[in-house]
């Protein structure tokens, strides 16, 4: 009996089916190279070892839920199944999720990537950008509603209440945070009153801070108009971030206190230069009086003695003038930080609710607009004095 005859789509389709099989579900580990990211979205990479490679590739909506940015170098574990491509006869990994083979893996590409942004410039101390020592307007790049926020807003107004803030919320941790940080960052920049931009996050592993480790987000600190604080993490924890960025604080708090001044100091210090001022300008007056005392008791100034007398006067009448100046610019600095402090009460959440507005919350989100809010789900409406839960558990 004669053996079988196949075509070449024959017998490839055999292989297909026989690979993809009996390899439905396989977890591989293996070192990156040759990555590239292709203009479609898709991932295509080689895994190998020392004795072997294969080809991968990650499509595009499944590779979003990788919290890093695959470099080549770095030993990963890849989840999917094998399959064929008929059009070239070859096997491949179709990759469902990857994650880097342990801890040193990611610091491996931290210190990768360190070197190939220090080698470009990036964290020349000739670039950075000054900080503004009495900022109007402060962006800030966070997660909205974290502890980190609570805690920089607290800072702002109790060190400067007169500085506005503006919060461009961004996931700070986890898949697409590195690419809404850097969305953020270029949103502020189009404000062209901004002064200062404050990227922070708390603390946590170096997975949790990887947004900050990543490329996109290290060139679009320096690629800002703004000058950028980065307050990531706490005290050891260092990102490239930290690197990049015009000046680095060791928290998200302490880069408010760099941001702002302290309004007790300000005053503390217009008060001193108020006392000094007046001390001093009386020692001059007093020097240039006994000068005058001096000259006009000698023989040839007794005659015009009246003529010196009116000068006396005039500088009495500066002396007055200077005072009343000083006086009433102070009164107009402490009635602008005043009226500025009352602006800011009357725009609390509290005081508008007390207006008789409501806030609507479904799945824990504030629903802004009618056409948002689905009236067959529970929601609630918070008023000042309660909130009312509407639906079926309510």
């Amino acid at each position: 009996m004669s053996e079988a005859l196949y075509t070449v789509s024959e017998l490839t389709s055999e292989i297909k089916f026989t690979l993809e099989e009996h390899f439905a579900s396989l977890n591989v580990i293996g070192e990156i190279s040759n990555f590239k990211a292709h203009v479609s979205g898709h991932w295509y990479f080689t895994l190998k070892d020392n004795n072997a490679q294969i080809s991968c590739t990650m499509w595009r909506g499944i590779n979003n839920y990788v919290f890093f940015t695959p470099q080549d170098g770095m030993k990963v574990i890849v989840k999917g199944r094998l399959t064929v491509y008929p059009p070239r006869g070859s096997y491949q990994i179709d990759v469902r999720s990857m994650q880097p083979a342990g801890e040193g893996e990611l610091q491996a590409a931290f210190e990768r990537l360190k070197k190939k942004l220090k080698e470009e410039g990036l964290f020349d101390q000739d670039l950075k950008k000054p900080i503004p020592q009495f900022p109007q307007k402060i962006g800030i790049v966070t997660g909205p509603g974290t502890a980190a926020l609570r805690d920089m807003i607290s800072v702002a107004k109790r060190r400067y209440p007169v500085v506005e803030l503006i919060i461009a919320g961004a996931r700070v941790q986890g898949e697409g945070a590195a690419e809404e940080i850097t969305s953020a960052i270029k949103e502020l920049n189009k404000f062209k009153d901004i002064d200062l931009i404050i990227v922070a996050r708390g603390g946590g592993s170096l997975e949790d801070l990887w947004a900050f480790n990543e490329e996109i987000v290290a060139r679009a600190i320096f690629e800002s108009e703004i000058p950028v604080i980065s307050g990531v993490g706490h005290e050891i924890d260092f990102t490239i971030a930290d690197f990049v960025a015009d000046y680095r604080a060791p928290t998200p708090s302490a880069a408010m206190e760099i941001a702002t001044p302290d309004i007790n100091e300000i005053f503390a210090f217009l008060n001193e230069f108020s006392y000094n001022t007046t001390i001093n300008i009386f020692d001059k007056i007093n020097n240039y009086k006994s000068v005058v005392e001096q000259i006009t008791g000698s023989y040839g100034f007794r005659n015009p003695y009246n003529r010196i007398k009116n000068y006396y006067q005039y500088l009495d009448n500066l002396i007055y003038k200077l005072e009343g100046l000083t006086t009433n610019k102070l009164k107009h600095l402490n009635n602008v930080l005043n009226l500025k402090n009352q602006i800011i009460k009357s725009h609390s959440i509290e005081r508008t609710l007390k207006k008789g507005f409501t806030l609507v919350k479904q799945n824990g989100k504030y629903i802004p607009r009618a056409n948002l809010l689905n009236p067959q789900e529970n929601f609630s409406i918070k008023f000042f004095d309660n909130e009312v839960k509407i639906g079926e558990d309510a």
